[in-house]
């Protein structure tokens, strides 16, 4: 039988929050899929590029997690403090348009 997996969303301001998830969830024998950078903030991750090409980073990074999405059978929110930014909320919208099974970090105000 083939392990669970798990998908982890949030803002990669919460790097510790995601370090944490993907251990817990992996020590409960499932496959995890995260996000591909973890930065505090986008100044880093985007350093040097316009803002065309910001623009574009951001919308490739996008679209790859919601292929992360539609791969996992259930989708873990990092809502640190009930926080969920813009994408995350777009990552929300689509995982529940695919069905999937969805959980939270923090229960939902």
């Amino acid at each position: 039988m083939r392990p669970t997996v798990v998908c982890l969303c949030g803002s990669t301001r919460f790097g510790d929050a995601f370090r944490e998830a993907q251990l817990k969830e992996t020590f409960a024998g499932k496959i995890v899929l995260t996000i591909g950078c973890d930065t505090k903030d986008d100044t880093s991750l985007f350093r040097g590029l316009s803002f065309t090409e910001q623009q574009s980073v951001k919308y490739n990074l996008d679209q790859l997690h919601f292929r992360k999405v539609e791969m996992a059978d259930e989708v873990l929110f990092l809502n640190v403090g009930g926080y969920m930014g813009l994408s995350t909320c777009d990552e929300y919208g689509y995982a529940l348009a695919l069905k999937k099974r969805i959980r939270f970090l923090e229960e939902p105000a």
